[in-house]
């Protein structure tokens, strides 16, 4: 299946990830590198523009299937939140932070450190799949 992005969400995304720079740029470009190979047809966009944030939040969806992912770089980490994260098999212990609701799971990253890609790959599939059985009310 073909990405469909709109081209301009994409350009927004290449835009928050250049300004933010150095290693946490680097970081977010990477794992935006992982999701983009898990899954082809990915769907890139950028939501919830505030003051506190003009760019937006990078987001990662499936076409008419709801959001998989957001990304984000703070002051000392970058944070990727799956929404229904709790639902999902974590084999590789990729989610190190959320432990404490019934639904949000995150990554958070620090400067140096890095994500298993398999493992990260994995789980993103595993967010698409867990989205398709929703929908499909199971």
């Amino acid at each position: 299946m073909a990405d469909t992005s709109d081209p301009a969400d994409v350009a927004a995304m290449d835009d928050y990830v250049a300004a933010i720079g150095g290693w946490r740029g680097e970081t977010l470009a990477h794992i935006r590198a992982l999701i983009r190979a898990a899954l082809p047809d990915v769907v890139e966009t950028m939501k919830w523009k505030k003051p506190s944030q003009p760019g937006g939040v990078p987001v990662w969806e499936r076409a008419g299937g709801g959001i998989l992912c957001t990304g984000g770089a703070l002051k000392d980490k970058v944070k990727i939140t799956f929404g229904r994260g709790a639902k999902l098999d974590d084999p590789g212990h990729v989610f190190n932070n959320g432990f404490a609701g019934n639904s949000f799971r995150a990554i958070d990253l620090k400067e140096g450190e890095s994500v298993d890609a398999a493992a990260f790959k994995a789980l993103v599939r595993a967010a698409a799949a867990d989205q398709a059985a929703q929908r499909a009310g199971k």
